[in-house]
């Protein structure tokens, strides 16, 4: 494999653990709880897509928006039918974690039931086409997936730190209570973050299901490398997540080449380890910060 096949891998890697990762911590900065059941949402989107294309024969641009728009409403009803729920009871925070855990195993296995185990294909001809660039075999859809992550991710960052709603999640983020005090509803700021990160879980389950083809496991490992590169950021800011992400996709690739393939999970979870001893507010080193509104 040639360094410049490496090196484009990294990236890609790294451009869909940043955009799974910003998708998680946009949800998680309010609510405060590792929303596991996340994954199923990744999955969900990726489904949706080859459901609308090959049950109903609908235009692949149009079955993405009507897959990212359907996968948005499973993540918004975990936190309205769940969630909400679960703070107007004031139940342990322990409790949100099992509640998670216990709707994305029931999502998983919905998605078992209606579609089967086996491998689902949702690329076409086209995006499957590769070129030479440097030295690397490079797809139509990776180039796709680098550009749609870095232009959501700056699309993101600039409504979080330039908006009114952006600045309000950052709020409810720092202090939930103070924000209601204020007239903020912390209610409504959760749902909409809840609607931003799903949408966005669901594209980044899109773009790497084009890729790698999908399985109604295969966003629960996704969603742990995007955590893994989110804790690795550092919680406190979105800004600093594509450093854990290359630093995640980066130790992965090399892993795979100077080892063997089997390693490429260990070491992630290898280098999480090692900064949640020695630096575990990751890069950013800070942790979240009161927001003015």
């Amino acid at each position: 494999m040639p360094d410049a096949q490496i090196i484009f891998n990294i990236l890609f890697s790294a451009s869909v653990y940043s955009l799974i990762a910003l998708s998680y911590s946009a949800i998680y900065y309010p609510i405060k709880f590792f929303h596991i059941a996340h994954a199923a949402v990744i999955t969900s989107g990726a489904y949706f897509v080859f459901f609308f294309t090959s049950k109903f024969s609908i235009p692949f641009p149009v079955s993405v928006v009507l897959a990212i728009a359907a996968a948005t409403l499973i993540g918004v009803a975990c936190e309205v039918l769940v969630y909400r729920q679960m703070r107007k009871r004031n139940v342990p925070a322990l409790a949100y974690l099992i509640a998670s855990i216990g709707l994305y195993v029931v999502l998983q296995n919905c998605i078992s039931l209606f579609f089967g185990d086996d491998t689902k294909i949702i690329n076409t001809a086209e995006v499957t086409v590769g070129n030479q660039i440097f030295g690397a075999y490079i797809t139509t859809i990776q180039i796709i997936t680098v550009v749609v992550s870095i232009a959501l991710f700056i699309a993101v960052n600039l409504f979080l730190h330039y908006t009114a709603t952006g600045k309000s999640i950052r709020a409810v983020a720092s202090n939930p209570e103070l924000c209601n005090i204020y007239g903020i509803s912390s209610n409504k700021i959760i749902l909409i973050a809840f609607g931003i990160g799903s949408a966005l879980a669901a594209t980044a389950g899109i773009l790497s299901a084009m890729d790698t083809n999908m399985t109604p496991t295969f966003g629960f490992n996704l969603l742990l490398y995007g955590v893994v590169a989110m804790i690795i950021g550092g919680v406190g800011s979105t800004r600093v997540i594509i450093a854990g992400a290359l630093l995640v996709a980066t130790a992965q690739h090399l892993a795979a080449y100077y080892i063997d393939t089997k390693w490429m999970e260990a070491v992630t979870y290898i280098i999480l380890i090692l900064f949640l001893i020695w630096k575990p507010l990751g890069f950013s080193g800070q942790r979240l910060k009161k927001v003015e509104v």
